[in-house]
């Protein structure tokens, strides 16, 4: 869908999963220094909206993804995955209740709306892609929806949910929590008067160069653009938020229970500090290489970059665990080789915070996650 915000003035359309949003309003900086400062409005009319209503949509959410989420109080947001049966992410959600439907803000909503009604069998849920109805607008708030005001989920990065751990280097404090984000849920027919009245205000219109940026620094994983065919919630960091390690079986369950408790994740996200002296940057999935010339391999490809008003160049990039974290990396521009140092997402041991002691043999099989039935993956090497 093409937003009715790209007919503002200075309005540029974005391109690849962001396209028919607007990239920005004609003054990027000035965009992402109103974000920072918790005076602006962004537009996420892209994003996917589905809903899941009936008596059992808590619970059956609950059975079928890797939040906990039965209990789920109305008004609290979490965040919840589909995982395959290996345990490689497949859709990723925010998740929020109101007491009679279940809102998904998802970049998947056909395939996760297709996929959850597959899943409902004789259980009293309905499920609906409501995007063309309903739109999201993006605000630098941490607070919940007041009395009267929309559905509003709250982003809980990088917050340690009940249940989760972290695979981040142990007294390092993390930026992300320093980033306020929420997503107002609102009729589409009505964005441009609800961006109107945050106008007049005096708060300012924003694009995602500006919400990007504010992401990348933040280390927030985004499904599309930081997730490919093999990625594990751990790789990212994602068990802080998104996952429960100790609520009942689930598709993938047995995996991420492996990996947790006697494995380590193949590969890790990093955060890339990139050589600015230079305009152009990186398109992601361009190589990330160790090494120089005839010695160079690669350690793996950029997944998100953006130019941060404060940090200059950053990029995510997912490299294989083993590379040295001291290591200067460099990525192959068609203005020669750009140095890119490294910012610890995950860290290169591949031991999260809380990993079990190693198990003995009669401890093993429960730690590994044996006797989930709706499993069926193993350990990746």
């Amino acid at each position: 869908m093409t937003s009715p915000l790209l007919t503002r003035p200075g309005a540029v359309d974005d391109t690849g999963p962001d396209a028919g949003v607007a990239w920005h309003y004609g003054d990027p900086t000035a965009e992402q220094r109103a974000l920072a400062a918790g005076r602006a409005v962004a537009d996420q009319s892209h994003l996917g909206v589905v809903t899941v209503t009936g008596p059992d949509r808590l619970t059956w959410l609950n059975s079928i993804s890797t939040q906990e989420l039965a209990a789920l109080e109305p008004g609290v947001s979490t965040e919840t995955m589909i995982l395959s049966p290996q345990g490689r992410i497949e859709h990723v959600a925010g998740v929020i209740d109101d007491g009679e439907t279940a809102w998904l803000i998802t970049e998947t909503a056909p395939g996760l709306a297709a996929h959850l009604d597959r899943m409902r069998f004789t259980l009293r849920v309905e499920v609906a892609d409501a995007t063309a109805e309903w739109a999201a607008l993006g605000e630098a708030i941490a607070a919940p929806a007041a009395a009267g005001e929309p559905v509003t989920w709250v982003d809980p990065w990088p917050h340690l949910a009940p249940g989760g751990t972290t695979y981040a280097p142990a007294g390092v404090e993390h930026p992300g929590t320093a980033r306020a984000w929420r997503l107002v849920l609102v009729p589409r027919a009505e964005l441009d008067a609800h961006v109107n009245a945050r106008l007049e205000s005096g708060w300012m219109l924003v694009g995602t160069w500006a919400t990007e940026a504010a992401r990348i620094a933040a280390y927030r994983p985004r499904a599309i653009r930081d997730v490919d065919d093999v990625t594990l919630p751990h790789e990212l960091d994602w068990l802080r938020t998104a996952v429960h390690l100790h609520k009942g079986c689930y598709r993938g369950q047995e995996t991420v229970a492996k990996v947790h408790n006697v494995g380590r994740p193949p590969r890790r996200l990093t955060l890339l500090h990139l050589d600015g002296s230079g305009h152009a940057l990186p398109e992601p999935g361009a190589p990330v290489m160790l090494g120089t010339g005839d010695d160079a391999k690669q350690a793996g490809h950029i997944t998100s970059v953006a130019r941060h008003h404060e940090l200059g160049p950053v990029a995510l990039a997912m490299i294989k665990r083993s590379t040295d974290p001291s290591a200067t990396l460099t990525v192959p521009t068609e203005g020669g080789d750009m140095p890119a140092n490294q910012e610890i997402i995950v860290n290169a041991e591949g031991f999260s915070a809380d990993r079990p002691p190693k198990p003995g043999p009669t401890a093993k099989g429960l730690l590994m996650g044996k006797g989930c039935a709706a499993d069926g993956g193993d350990i990746p090497a």
